[in-house]
């Protein structure tokens, strides 16, 4: 039939494609990976046709408009290029549609960012947090790094569920809440990353060309289009349960985190919780609580000669355990796990040890094998394979994590990056027990439930931010 019969035929047309249209706009409204689709309080940051409101800074790589989208092309032996909006912006959501073209690529976005127009030469650096678009094998595509300060935040070995959200070589529909000093993203409606941090009330948004120093990975292109920003009237978007909270409020845990079942082993003001080991109450010199801070005092390097190790009141079997530490030069301690307080032997509680050690200075870091006495490792058992980007100098704080599942699976983390895993009880840990100082002990490692604990080796570590979930 032809529109153009009659006018009447025309019109019982167009309202029947009027009312598919309709229905097609809102199913797709009620899609996840499009979220909010309503003009409503939005603001465009592009217009689709110029670069008005942005501009380039810290590097030679290219963006241009085409077709409605902002594209930009790596250029080799240049910085890292950012388009950057010349309005700040404090509380907002943002949504934008990126994709990169290959694997080769490398992005990000810019959120309440800055730069210093001294750095790199004169050219400026830019620095704050940069939601990440990684689209190589790793696949920390939505996770948070802080660009040119404290590297990462939120690397997705914290939620691997969300590594397979972001698709490479066509658009991805990315979300980023930040609220207070909270900071949520998604990709393609999958919950990805979640930061509390207190740097940064206000600062740019910034789109990212990664540089590149190899002939490949020159001229590869990153497309940016459908940019929109929202600043009154937010609403924090809820998160399903299961996601790992990165909280760098010393000592706090979010509503979520209460909610979903952690709690502080450590409440930055005093000892409630613990004990002394093979003690019954908290030693009487050794250690100090002070400015948010759980410190064992130095006594010369000796293990357990002052006040001692400290253990929680309370036992644990499957666990998820996060804690920050701070060590001094040279020093030397550990977190343990599953301490039963059964061997009652001198020095040190037996337990599984997740390492806490200074590798440069501390000779203890050279000695076992192949490197299992170094930061991270499960002590005399197995190495922490550990990058040296990722950690924090000696002086500054990291992070540590120990996840102990109900089938007695194991991991370490530190700053958020797995460096290990083992189960408990499996013939291969066995066979790396009876090769170890702890051959001697029956079933190390295997009791159902024990304490966690904080060693006391002689020199000054501090702690904070102990919190730990049940699983």
């Amino acid at each position: 039939m032809k529109l153009t019969n009659s006018r009447g035929k025309r019109s019982r047309m167009s309202l029947a494609l009027v009312s598919l249209l309709v229905a097609g706009t809102a199913v797709f409204s009620n899609s996840p990976a499009s979220a909010q689709t309503s003009s409503k309080g939005w603001t465009k940051l592009f217009d689709g046709k110029t670069l008005n409101g942005w501009k380039r800074v810290a590097g030679e790589a290219s963006y241009e408009v085409k077709d409605g989208t902002i594209v930009g092309t790596a250029v080799m032996n240049t910085p890292n290029t950012f388009l950057i909006t010349e309005k700040e912006y404090g509380d907002f959501v943002l949504e934008l549609d990126v994709m990169l073209e290959s694997d080769q690529s490398n992005s990000g976005v810019q959120t309440r960012s800055h730069y210093d127009p001294s750095g790199n030469n004169g050219k400026c650096r830019v620095y704050g947090r940069q939601v990440e678009f990684d689209p190589s094998a790793r696949a920390w595509s939505g996770g948070i790094y802080d660009e040119a300060r404290r590297g990462w935040l939120y690397p997705l070995t914290l939620n691997p569920k969300a590594q397979q959200a972001f698709k490479v070589g066509e658009y991805n529909r990315v979300r980023i809440e930040s609220i207070g000093n909270e900071t949520k993203t998604w990709i393609n409606g999958v919950p990805t990353a979640y930061v509390v941090d207190t740097l940064d009330d206000k600062g740019f948004i910034g789109l990212q060309v990664h540089s590149v120093s190899s002939a490949e990975q020159a001229g590869k292109k990153v497309y940016f289009k459908d940019i929109r920003i929202k600043t009154k009237d937010l609403k924090p978007t809820p998160f399903p349960a299961g996601v790992y909270v990165v909280n760098n409020v010393p000592n706090t845990l979010t509503d979520y985190e209460t909610q979903h079942g952690w709690k502080l082993l450590f409440d930055g003001k005093s000892t409630k919780g613990w004990k002394g080991a093979y003690k019954t109450a908290f030693p009487e010199k050794g250690w100090q609580v002070q400015d948010g801070m759980l410190t064992v005092l130095p006594a010369g390097g000796g293990e357990s000669t002052n006040g001692g190790d400290i253990v929680t009141t309370d036992k644990y079997s499957a666990f998820d355990l996060s804690f920050d530490f701070k060590l001094t030069p040279g020093a030397n301690s550990g977190v343990k796990y599953f301490v039963t307080l059964s061997e009652h032997n001198p020095g040190s509680a037996i337990g599984l040890e997740y390492q806490v050690l200074d590798d440069k200075l501390h000779p203890d870091a050279k000695m076992g094998r192949d490197g299992n006495r170094t930061l991270a490792s499960l002590y005399d058992l197995i190495t922490a394979d550990k990058q040296e980007r990722f950690l924090r100098p000696i002086g500054e704080w990291n992070k540590g994590r120990v996840v102990v599942y109900p089938d007695n699976k194991v991991e370490h983390y530190l700053n958020g990056v797995k460096v290990l895993e083992y189960t408990r009880g499996a013939e291969e840990y066995r066979a790396l027990v009876a090769n170890s100082k702890y051959k001697d002990w029956e079933n190390f490692g295997e009791a159902p439930e024990g304490h966690i604990l904080l060693q006391d080796h002689g020199n000054k570590v501090s702690f904070r931010s102990i919190k730990l979930k049940e699983l």
